[in-house]
This record gives C-alpha cells, structure tokens and sequence, in this order.
C-alpha cells in the first residue's frame, strides 16, 4: 500500500511539474509552432541519410528499405517516447554540481518525479511524429504475411521499447549521482542506443550485437521482434519465443533501474554550495 501511495504522488507530481511547463511553453505558440518544426526537421535528417544510402545500395546488410524503415520507426518512435517523459534526466549531473539538485531533496515530492518533468518540452513530439510517420510507411511497404500475433506486436514493440529507453534514462540518472559529470556517457546509451538500432544487426560485429542484447538489452527495443515480424533470422541465434519477451525485458529493466535509483539516491551527499 506504501508504495502505491508513492507511486500515486510521483504521478501527481510529475503531471503538476510538467504541466507548468506545457503552459510555459504554450505561452509563446508561434515560437511553439517554429520549435517542434525544427525540432521534426533535424530529427528527420536521420532518416535522409538512410534514403541517401539507399539511392546507392539496394539493401543494407541484406535487408530492405522498408525493412530498415521499419527498425527506424520503431527505435525513434519508442525513444522518442521515453524522451518525451523522462529526457531531463540527463541534466541532473549540472544540478547537482550547482546544488539545485538538494533543493528537490526538500521538497514533500518524490525526487525521481521532479527531476523527470523537471523542462519538461513538448517540442520532442516532433520526434515521436516523425517515428511513427517512418513507421507508418514502413508498415504498408514490407513485404509480410500479417497476422494476429504481429499485428498486435507492433503496438506491444513501441510500448516495451519506450519503456527500455526510460529504464536506461534512470539508470544512467543513478550513475551521474557517484559520477556527477556523466551525461555524456548517458547519451552514449540512450541518444547513441537509439542510432544504432536504426540499422540491421546484420552491420555489426557479433561482439557488439551481444552488448546490446545481454548487457544492455536494447536488441529487444526493435531488432528481436522485428524478427519475428519481417520473417528474418534472430540475432545470435536466439529462439523465437524471445521475439515475445520486450514486455517481460521492459520490466526487469525497471525494476534494475529503479534500483539502482533508489541506492544512488541513499548515497548522495550535498555540494554543501
């Protein structure tokens, strides 16, 4: 019951935090407008220069374009997702750099909420728009025998994948706590994770393919099930049941992130500034 009651409050918070900033925001609308443009437009650049290599190739590491626009749009979709909710995490090394973080320590709200919605930025809808146009497309170009089952991964994929994302967001959090100045190597996971899945695990060596299916479970965000859905082999050889397992993978990644959350968050000491 405890633990509801604080899972009810962090949503009350969050919604609170980031509410206010959506009316921020939406207090300057042309500027609103002009910024979610931009911000669909250099994210749609991505996906240009896998157009571009396309005009020079007739597939990428065997599999084709809709293939890989079907990787994109559900890597973008689902990161963009995560970034939509919990992208601030990122900034929290500065914080506690400059001592604003102690001032989230105060206050009868659960930190994890506040430095979440902490700038909360509707513009990252642009680059949710921007996947799921991508993926969209990709969906009524590939070449698949559709049916229940892949049909309702699908929605199923974008939900798991956005919810690994936000697992590697906390968990990096946590490490900037004993780090401090480690945004970098969060973004290395998270913005970095993301362009990566963009391409077929077929480009890269094995070694990699393994980081990030046993280490880092961002295979399961698009490259496992997607498999499954275009009727190619499983990365490493895994079974076809794993083609299942993002639900199962998304929460076993919550449950280490928030972990890890809650012991970095009992070891932090104040800046004293």
């Amino acid at each position: 019951m405890a633990e509801r009651g604080v899972l009810r409050e962090g949503l009350r918070a969050y919604r609170l935090i980031a509410g206010m900033w959506v009316r921020s925001s939406m207090a300057y609308r042309t500027s609103f407008v002009v910024t979610v443009f931009g911000n669909l437009t250099v994210t749609g650049l991505d996906f240009v220069g896998i157009l571009l290599m396309f005009s020079q190739v007739d597939s990428l590491g065997g599999w084709s374009l809709p293939e890989v626009a079907f990787l994109y749009g559900l890597s973008v979709t689902s990161f963009g997702i995560a970034d939509l909710v919990l992208g601030s995490m990122d900034v929290l090394g500065a914080r506690m750099r400059d001592g604003s973080f102690d001032t989230l320590l105060v206050r009868p709200w659960p930190v994890l909420a506040q430095v979440g919605a902490d700038r909360f930025a509707l513009r990252r809808l642009g680059r949710i728009t921007q996947g799921a146009v991508v993926l969209g497309w990709a969906l009524v170009s590939v070449d698949v025998g559709w049916s229940v089952s892949k049909v309702l991964l699908v929605p199923v994929t974008v939900v798991s994948g956005a919810a690994i994302f936000s697992a590697v967001f906390v968990a990096g959090a946590a490490f900037q706590i004993y780090a401090q100045d480690a945004a970098e190597v969060q973004n290395a996971f998270t913005y970095g994770g993301t362009t990566l899945l963009q391409y077929p695990p077929t480009v890269f060596g094995k070694d990699l393919v393994r980081g990030v299916t046993f280490m880092v479970p961002l295979a399961f965000v698009n490259w496992v099930p997607a498999a499954y859905v275009l009727g190619r082999p499983y990365p490493l050889g895994l079974p076809p049941w794993t083609a299942f397992a993002s639900p199962l993978v998304a929460v076993a990644c919550c449950a280490l992130a928030g972990a890890a959350w809650r012991t970095g968050l009992r070891s932090y000491r104040s800046t004293g500034s």
